[in-house]
Order: structure tokens, then sequence, then C-alpha cells
């Protein structure tokens, strides 16, 4: 009879696959809005899998994969890397969008949030914004093609990701969102749309305030190391979780160890992050503009360096063709220069012996021909680049600057936020320079292309004669555009000096007219600077760039500076703090609605959050605390209730059940907890099975944690008497047939988990069954 009730017996989370993988899996994130599952191997390949495990992509960044997350709309992936980098990659094909080093070692977790509520929703303190770019401009030009490359290879490839990166940040306009990244040196990176870097802290700087009735300790952490960084759904609270050595601020801003190590261990930390909130509209003004002007600052870049080898390349063939005269020259005993003895061609004299050996054996019909076209191809090509990518881009980032100097105007909203007005300014001159400048280097290439041209027909003529050809048919010429070309371009390179940054200081020189022209312009206002007509094209180019990164350098510094440390709180301590880093730790942090407060304080609280922090609590830290789980809850309200006499901090520890060991654990849906079992034998070896275990935290019961006057001694240790003990038969349990590793990945919003066995396995579970359903065992 037991055994037909056993048969009988509902078995949670129904089994939807069961399939093997090539190789361990070390990192797993599902999609937030879509069935897909992104996966790291140990070998650092990014793996993209439908629910059906169909594979997408697989994407190899060449560096080692230390994080991962989704961007909140699930349309592009965010990838940490350990030499510090963060990548972005298209969900579509995992495409590289963008890469970017906000970072110097390895980036160890990574959370991207985006704001419930939308820009300027329901606000009517302030006036819409609006991107009017699009009303005065055609869509921003795309990456110029690499010459020598054909359709399908890396010149698409940059085209196809270039696209694929704009439909990315205008799908941006409607929305906030934040990445926030740490990495293994303490640093704390937030970056708006995932590209605009508006903030950065380091906790090891940071002054730890610890909330204490009637008073306030400040406290810094040494030799820290950041497990987890979790910003709060309305982006005003951010909770980092690290290790370190906890010191207290002695007399002068000395650190002072505090007695003993036991303030060596686990930390969670609050940070006040409401400037994100409060500026989020000027905030969002500002990346909006200044994302689009650093994306077309690297069309300009990609433009210019593309420009620069393909009219290198062209001058390579055409000095290797015409060296050959200045060698025959020297061979055959004769003191002059390729110039005068062209003008001495021109002019009707006798053709000496070398240019005749070169016209005629050495350079050629083909050759001359070859040398041409590859030359006044490239010339074409590089006035085709101007007018398509360069310019264009000039003109759009020229606006888009100009728009930002309006902002910065308003005072009231964008000072707040490091908006400077001088500058701006001196960058809205620059753009304009950098129009000016474009302008030059068209109308000196467009001069020097026909020179070219017109002087290699001339020689093409000269050839014909020489070898006694027809020559009627040929292109005309002009004999004093030959003589300036011989005077002026036959061995100097202007396109070429202007596509140089110059790093030797070389100075264009400009007639002593023009220079007093320019500082008669300069008396009407709209610049100031008289030397830029001194510069090259790619100096101009530098110059935009480095006064762009000085104006967004305010805002970083500006909003980093107000993001501070709100409360802090020790949790245990760890004895051996290296092995505790190198180690992987199970740890999650997520935001829930506080239903209950909502209730009573409906009206003005209605979106009041309540943190929930789970962590394992390695044993042997406290008396009676073995194969231990902490649940920590409303740690950012508690400085407010401390404030008004009352007390919110609560934490729950819980004991796995006998014959078990946590492998890993998530923050689930409605205050759940996901554990991740391993079954273990008196050996502390796996048996080969586990189990996956659901918990409501709602239905724990949560003892308050006091807060000390003095930081001397670990707040969990007080809960050594109120343990509560799970029991497999009392909670929603499912068996696994196998041994498990980390991680465990589990959906929210789609309601299943991904389980890795230890024997290249994965194993997805559905976790929202019909509960009437019986299924099979496994």
């Amino acid at each position: 009879m037991e055994d037909d009730d056993e048969s009988q017996r509902v078995v949670p989370f129904q089994l939807q696959f069961d399939k093997p993988v090539a190789s361990q899996i070390k990192l797993a994130e599902w999609n937030p809005e879509k069935d897909l599952l992104a996966m790291v191997t140990e070998d650092s390949k990014l793996l993209l899998h439908r629910f059906n495990w169909q594979r997408l992509w697989t994407a190899s960044p060449g560096k080692g994969i230390t994080s991962i997350c989704w961007r909140p709309d699930g349309k592009a992936i965010a990838v940490g890397l350990d030499d510090g980098t963060i990548s972005l990659h298209d969900v579509e094909n995992g495409k590289l969008l963008r890469s970017m080093k906000f970072h110097s070692v390895s980036v160890v977790c990574l959370n991207w949030v985006e704001d419930r509520e939308k820009i300027m929703a329901g606000n009517h303190n302030n006036s819409t914004y609006e991107d009017r770019t699009a009303r005065f401009f055609p869509p921003a030009p795309r990456v110029p093609r690499t010459p020598g490359l054909v359709p399908g290879d890396n010149s698409s490839f940059m085209e196809e990701t270039d696209d694929s990166f704009r439909e990315l940040l205008d799908s941006s306009h409607q929305q906030f969102d934040i990445l926030c990244s740490g990495d293994k040196d303490g640093n704390i990176c937030f970056n708006i749309f995932g590209i605009f870097h508006i903030g950065k802290v380091n906790i090891h700087n940071l002054s730890l305030q610890s909330s204490l009735v009637g008073n306030h300790i400040s406290c810094q952490l040494m030799d820290a190391s950041i497990f987890k960084v979790a910003l709060s759904s309305d982006i005003c609270h951010i909770i980092v979780l690290c290790s370190g050595v906890l010191t207290e601020a002695g007399p002068e801003g000395s650190n002072n160890q505090m007695s003993g190590s036991d303030l060596q261990g686990l930390h969670s930390l609050v940070l006040d992050s409401t400037i994100f909130q409060k500026r989020k509209n000027e905030l969002h003004q500002v990346a909006q503009q200044a994302s689009n002007v650093e994306h077309l600052i690297e069309i300009i870049r990609r433009s210019l360096s593309v420009m620069s080898k393909q009219w290198s390349d062209a001058m390579h063939v055409y000095h290797e063709k015409f060296n050959a005269l200045s060698t025959l020259i020297v061979d055959h005993g004769l003191d002059s220069s390729p110039q005068e003895e062209f003008l001495s061609l021109l002019g009707g004299a006798r053709t000496s012996p070398p240019v005749h050996q070169f016209l005629v054996n050495s350079l050629g019909e083909a050759g001359l021909k070859r040398a041409a076209k590859v030359v006044c191809g490239a010339g074409k090509e590089l006035q085709t680049i101007v007018l398509d990518h360069l310019q264009p881009a000039a003109e759009i980032i020229a606006f888009r600057i100009g728009e930002l100097r309006g902002l910065s105007k308003w005072r009231a909203r964008f000072l707040g936020i490091g908006l400077d007005e001088n500058l701006i300014n001196n960058a809205t001159e620059k753009a304009g320079m950098l129009l000016v400048q474009i302008e030059r280097f068209n109308r000196i290439l467009s001069s020097v292309v026909q020179q070219f041209s017109n002087f290699f027909n001339w020689l093409l003529k000269c050839v014909k004669v020489l070898m006694s050809e027809p020559s009627d048919q040929l292109l005309p010429f002009s004999s004093e555009l030959v003589i300036i070309f011989l005077k002026f371009l036959y061995d100097q390179d202007p396109v070429g000096a202007l596509l140089q940054d110059n790093k030797f200081d070389h100075i264009i020189e400009v007639d002593l007219e023009t220079k007093q022209r320019v500082r008669e312009l300069t008396h009407f206002g709209g610049f100031s600077d008289c030397e830029y007509l001194r510069r090259t094209l790619a100096e101009e180019f530098l110059q935009l760039q480095s006064c762009f990164k000085e104006a967004l350098e305010m805002p970083l510094t500006t909003v980093s500076r107000r993001i501070l440390c709100k409360d802090m709180l020790p949790l245990f301590p760890v004895s051996s703090l290296p092995n505790f880093k190198s180690s992987y730790f199970p740890v999650s942090v997520s935001y829930y609605q506080d239903a209950s407060h909502s209730a009573i304080n409906h009206v003005t609280t209605s979106q009041r959050l309540t943190d929930y922090t789970s962590f394992m609590v390695p044993d042997e830290t406290f008396p009676n605390f073995t194969n231990c789980i902490g649940v920590a809850k409303g740690l950012m309200h508690d400085q407010d209730n401390l404030k008004s006499g009352h007390h919110s901090l609560e934490v729950a520890v819980l004991r796995v059940p006998d014959g078990y060991h946590c492998v890993d654990l998530s923050l689930y849906k409605e205050e759940q907890i996901v554990l991740l079992l391993n079954e273990v034998t008196m050996a502390s070896e796996s048996s080969g099975n586990a189990c996956m275990m659901i918990i409501q935290a709602s239905d724990l019961t949560f003892q308050s944690i006091s807060r000390s006057s003095i930081l001397d001694s670990w707040n969990l240790h007080e809960l050594q008497d109120s343990v509560i003990h799970l029991h497999l038969e009392n909670e929603k349990v499912r068996e696994i047939s196998h041994s498990v590793v980390a991680p465990l990945a589990v959906s929210a919003s789609r309601g299943v988990a991904c389980v890795f066995a230890a024997r290249k396995r994965a194993l997805v579970y559905i976790l929202e069954e019909d509960e009437d359903e019986i299924t099979d065992s496994e």
C-alpha cells in the first residue's frame, strides 16, 4: 500500500531536458525576456541555447570570461573578462557590439538593472526631452569599408556590428538602465546603457558607516574582494557583498585594525545611489547624447585609419615606381634631381639617358598606368569616405555637442550632475574646428588628385612619344600644373601629412596673410583658437576627442562622489581569507515588493522594496553553525528605521538537511529561495545523488539583529540558538540522480532552472508545474 502511495506522489519540478554538454559549465544565466540560456564553458566559450537546447551561436572572446549578465530587455549580453574588459554581444548572432575597458583587473560580477519607470512618464514638472537629431540629419554614417577586403569578411562584420550597435542604442531612448560591474580590486563601475561611464567607487576608499543607535563608527575595508554587486530596481540602493578586513578609522585618519581577527570575513555594504533616481532625466539626456557622440567618434577614428592606410599604400606604390629614376641618375653620373630632369623634358630639351631608360624600360606604359590607377583610385576612395562617412559624422557630432552645450546652460538642473559649461563650450569649438579641417582636407585632396592625374597624363604622352607610338588619343594635360606638381608634390605628401597625428611635433606652415585673417575672424566671435591651421586633420580629431573626454569626466567625478556608503553589516568571520577569495562562494541578492509595508502605507510607500541576501555560512565560523545558510532582509532600510527608533534588519539561519551540503543557491520570485544540494556520505564525499529544494522565505522565522555601539563582534552569532532545521519531507524537493556542481541558473520570469551535473550534463527543470500533474520519477 505504501508503494502505491509513493508511486502516485506528485514529483515537483518537471524534468524537461537531460542533455550532455561538451565542456563543463562555469557560468550560466537565463535571458530575462526570452527562453534563452547563456553559458560559459571552462575554456571560456560563450554559448547561447534555446529552451529546447538548440544551440544558436558560440562566441570566443579569446580571453578568460569571469562574469556574464543580460541587458534587462534581453537584447544584449555583457561579458566580463579577466583583463578588465567588458564586451557587449548581440543576442541575435553573438557578434561583438562594443568593447570597453573600465577596469584594469578581472571583472568578477555584473548586474544590469532597468529603472521601472519610463523616462519622463507622468512627470509634469519637467518638460519632455526630445532627441532632435533625426529631424535635421539623415541616419548616422557607418564604418567605412577597409580597402582590399571583400563582402563577407571582416569588413562586412564591422558594418553589421555597427548597425546592430546603433539599433541597440536607439532602443534605449525611452528607458534608463545601469550596468554595474565589480572587479577583484574592489572597484565598482556604473555605466548607463552599458556604455556611458557615469560612476566609479572603490570599496577600500569608502567611509563605512555602521548604523548604531545614537552613534556612528567610521570604518574602512582592507584587502577587500567583491563577491556580488546588486542594484535595486528603483536604482536607489546598491548592496555589495565582499570579503576583507574591517578596520576602524582612528585619530587623524589612521587605520587601526580592530581587536583580534574577528572582523576579517564577509561583509555586506549598502551604498546610497539615489543620485541615479533624483537626476535620472538629466543623466538619461546626457548619456543619450554622449553615447551617440562616442559612437560617431569611433566612426571618425576608423575612417581616418582606413584613409591613412589606403593613401599610405598608394604612396608606397608611387614611390616604389619613381625611386628607380633617382637610382638611374646616380648610375649615369649626373648631378641633378628627378624634378630637374622632368622640367628639362617638359621644356623640350633632349631626353637624358636616365629619363629615357626610366620611362621606356623601368616604368613603361603598363607601370605608369598602374601607378596612376592606384594613386588616383585611392584619392577618389578618400573623397568618398570624407563625403559619406567623415563629414556627416563630424556634422552630427557638432550638433549633438551643441545640444549638450544647451543642456549645460540649464544650470539649475544640469550643474548637479557636473555638466560644466566651459568644458562643453571648449568641446563645441573643437567640433567646429574639425569640420573646418575636414573641408580644408577635402580641398587639398581634390587638388592633389587633380595634379597627380595631370602629371600622369603628361608622362603617358612622353612615353608614347619616346616609343614612337600615336599619342593623339590621350587625355590633355596642363604644363603649368606639371611644374607645380614637380615643385611641391613630387617628393612631398600633404595628404599623408594631414592624416598623421605628427608625434614628432611637425607644424604645418601657414602664410602671414592667412594668420592675420584668422586673428581678425576671432574678434567676430564663435571661436578663439587661432592655431588650428597649423594642425593636421588627425591632430584636430585627437583634440576633439580629448576635450570631449575631459568634459564628460566632470559628470563622472561629480556622480561618483555622491555614491556613498549608507550602512555596513559584518556577517561572519573567515579564518583563511586567501582561500576564501579563490573558492566559489554561493550568494544571491534580490529585491522584492514589500507587500506588508505597502498594505499599511499604500499611499506613500507603495513602491517600497525589501532586500533579501542569501549566503552560505562556512562551517566552524560560529559554534553550532555547520552546514548553514543565512538569509538577511531589510538591510538597506535599517539605518532609516534606526533614526526613528525602529528596527527592521532581520536574519534567518537555515540548517541544510543531514547528509547534504549546499552547492549553490538563488533567490527566486515571490521571496522564494532555490537550494541545490549534493548528497554526501560519511566520508564527506558525494554519493552521486542530489536534490533541488524551494523554500518560501516569507514563511521563515526571522530574528532581529542588534547593532551594538562597538564593532568588536559578529552579529550573526546571536542566532546560534535560533537555527531553523530544514527537512526534506517538509519542503518542496526534487531528487536528482546526478552529483551536481555550480552554477545553478534560475529564471524568475520563465519559471525554469538549469542544473549542471558533475559528469557534464545539463538538466532543465520547469519550476512552475501544475500541482495536480503526476510525473514519473527520473
